[in-house]
């Protein structure tokens, strides 16, 4: 029996060598990743270095043009550009990677039951997966944080509750994906001799899913999830942009594209800078996401 769970974790272990290997040769994914790492560390340990306040005010320095003082410049009210876009950052990975989690354990747990039992639960599964395609979801994600933004501020707190809400509705709203990616894997898994061979020794259900189907799935996931970073990012970032994110005291890149637009003329680097983060972030995770598409693919 050791023996054989030796041999299986070599054979993982090989696979995942050869799939960091691949995911190597593709430059768009490293460059993705170099950049995910450095962002990453940026937003975690610059401030500690560049102590500038975020909420400092000075109308003398309103508006001011990228300097050595400022160096991403400063907005309408003489607040540093540099120190909002960090903080800003916090935000947005903390909200792409929560409502990330949140999709793709719905979608999981959905698609993962959907496929392995099939018949009228599949059915059933997939009809609702289909209703939730079928929702608009800007109009419903704008009603539903207008209706329930100011009851979750009283709940949990200003900044707390409108990130629970914004989390659980992206996640809420972007799950059906990963549902139907995993319910098609699963539906040919099931099929093959060492589900049958774990079944006939008297393997549980929930053995079967979790312990030899799931880990098989778990490439579509992980691919999966890295689009859902980005697409949750920029859905935060439109509902700050249209006024309905986080308060006004809390720097999101959204919410800094929504100050800046009545300023596009007399200082555009207001908008320059958090553009310019949305686009790279968003870029660099879609384009590690198709690495690891392509390092994970079997027939590649």
């Amino acid at each position: 029996m050791n023996t054989m769970t030796n041999k299986t974790n070599q054979v993982y272990s090989n696979l995942w060598l050869d799939s960091w290997r691949k995911f190597k040769r593709d430059r768009t994914a490293v460059f993705g990743l170099v950049f995910i790492l450095l962002l990453s560390l940026s937003i975690i340990f610059l401030p500690f270095i560049y102590q500038t306040s975020v909420d400092k005010i000075d109308f003398l320095s309103a508006s001011e043009a990228p300097s050595w003082q400022h160096l991403f410049g400063t907005n309408d009210l003489g607040q540093d550009q540099l120190a909002r876009i960090l903080q800003g950052g916090r935000v947005s990975l903390s909200v792409g990677i929560a409502s990330m989690l949140v999709a793709i354990f719905l979608g999981t747990l959905v698609g993962a039951i959907a496929g392995f039992y099939g018949g009228i639960i599949d059915n059933i599964l997939m009809r609702i997966t289909d209703l939730f395609l079928a929702l608009p979801q800007l109009p419903l994600l704008l009603l539903i944080v207008y209706l329930f933004r100011e009851s979750m501020k009283k709940i949990a707190g200003a900044e707390l509750g409108v990130f629970i809400l914004i989390v659980l509705l992206i996640g809420g709203l972007n799950w059906m994906s990963v549902a139907r990616l995993v319910r098609a894997n699963f539906l040919k898994l099931r099929e093959m001799e060492f589900v049958s061979a774990a079944r006939a020794i008297g393997a549980k259900p929930s053995r079967l899913m979790w312990i030899h189907l799931f880990p098989n799935v778990l490439s579509v996931i992980i691919v999966a999830a890295t689009l859902a970073v980005g697409n949750a990012i920029i859905t935060e970032s439109t509902l700050s942009f249209l006024g309905l994110g986080f308060p006004p005291d809390v720097p999101t890149w959204g919410r800094m594209l929504f100050e800046a637009k009545d300023f596009l003329t007399s200082a555009p680097h207001m908008a320059i800078f958090p553009g310019i983060a949305i686009f790279l972030t968003v870029l660099s995770i879609n384009y590690i996401g198709d690495g690891l598409r392509d390092a994970l693919d079997p027939k590649s």
